[in-house]
């Protein structure tokens, strides 16, 4: 029997490629056909590239969850007000949210940070508040440039906290009304796509919204056109999307893995692959949203998500479900015996 190809991309580097290997040989040595655990073998393989050892590890986990608003819902389209960016804090420090079911359940740690919601700061919450949302960006940049760097800095910032505390595993995710279209736009901008390839129903926008929405992203491309990803964040970004990008830049080259939940924070995975492409080596994608432009932003990225389950939630969701699955590759590469320890007669070539 040919063992199967180990999934890899171009994207990763050969020093990268090398430890991808040596972990698909310590793999090949389980008691199993080579490959017979599909994605998970990669997905071991991938942790212990990362940790740079054959034991790898990933009991300790956190969500970073970044929340901000945008200026942009002026133009209506969202299905649900501004207002409830800030509501859903006051819902993640009550325990109340999908993400917090989902870490309590697998042992997740939660850190929410508020990087831009209009409001008074919420208690609970880590407050970094750059402004009250982003400007609009129909009318002017998101952000200006002292902005974005900034937002790029709380995410570093709180990636660093993490590291600091030994976190192998970082979950992250978003909170924002209005981000569906900033991530669209960025989406579009960084794949040379149409809007109308990008724009999806987000929280639930009828035909009518949804024809608007996607006619305020072509305005929007058509006002900024650089594909720099720095100044793509800049113009079309949320701080909370221009965070997420900060977070993954700071992964990079550290023992850190990163689970990237949906359409937001694959839009924020863009950015920081396209500004550090070492970046990508850390990045392990949960599922494939129901928003149309995920798949355009997956195949750019070389990304095959681990769930299909139609989610559109946000919040790191997706993301905070794939950490079992992550924690069950790595008990194959760590637990299960080898052909030699298991007196078990591999297969004859």
């Amino acid at each position: 029997m040919r063992a199967p190809q180990l999934k890899t991309t171009a994207m990763y580097s050969q020093a990268f490629t090398q430890r991808l290997q040596a972990a698909t040989q310590v793999l090949d040595q389980k008691t199993k056909p080579p490959g017979s655990l599909g994605t998970l073998e990669s997905v071991a393989a991938q942790i212990s590239a990362i940790q740079h050892t054959d034991t790898p590890c990933t009991d300790s986990a956190r969500a970073l969850i970044f929340a901000g608003d945008h200026g942009v819902v002026q133009e209506g389209v969202s299905a649900f007000p501004q207002e409830v960016t800030r509501q859903m804090l006051l819902n993640f420090t009550a325990g109340g949210a999908a993400i917090n079911a989902l870490c309590n359940l697998h042992n997740i740690e939660l850190e929410v940070i508020n990087t831009g919601v209009t409001g008074d700061p919420v208690e609970g919450t880590v407050t970094e508040k750059i402004a009250n949302g982003t400007a609009n960006m129909l009318n002017t940049t998101a952000m200006s440039q002292p902005e974005l760097e900034q937002a790029l800095t709380i995410g570093k910032d709180a990636m660093q906290r993490a590291q600091d505390n030994n976190i192998a595993l970082v979950v992250t995710g978003e909170m924002g009304i209005g981000n569906t279209t900033s991530a669209a736009a960025i989406v579009a901008a960084l794949c040379n796509a149409n809007a109308s390839d990008t724009v999806g129903r987000g929280t639930g926008l009828n035909d009518q919204a949804l024809a608007n929405k996607t006619q305020i992203i072509s305005q929007v491309l058509k006002k900024h056109t650089s594909t720099d990803a720095k100044d793509v964040l800049r113009c079309m970004g949320g701080f909370e999307i221009a965070a997420l990008a900060g977070a993954m830049l700071q992964a990079a080259g550290t023992h850190t893995a990163v689970v990237v939940d949906g359409y937001i924070t694959t839009a924020a995975a863009l950015c920081a692959v396209d500004i550090n492409p070492q970046v990508r080596e850390h990045l392990i994608f949960a599922h494939q949203s129901a928003e149309p432009g995920h798949q355009l932003a997956l195949e750019k990225l070389q990304a095959t998500p681990l769930l299909q389950l139609d989610m559109r939630l946000g919040e790191g969701s997706g993301a905070a479900l794939a950490v079992p699955l992550i924690r069950s590759a790595c008990a194959i590469i760590n637990d299960m015996a080898t052909f030699d320890d298991a007196g078990v007669t591999k297969e004859s070539h």
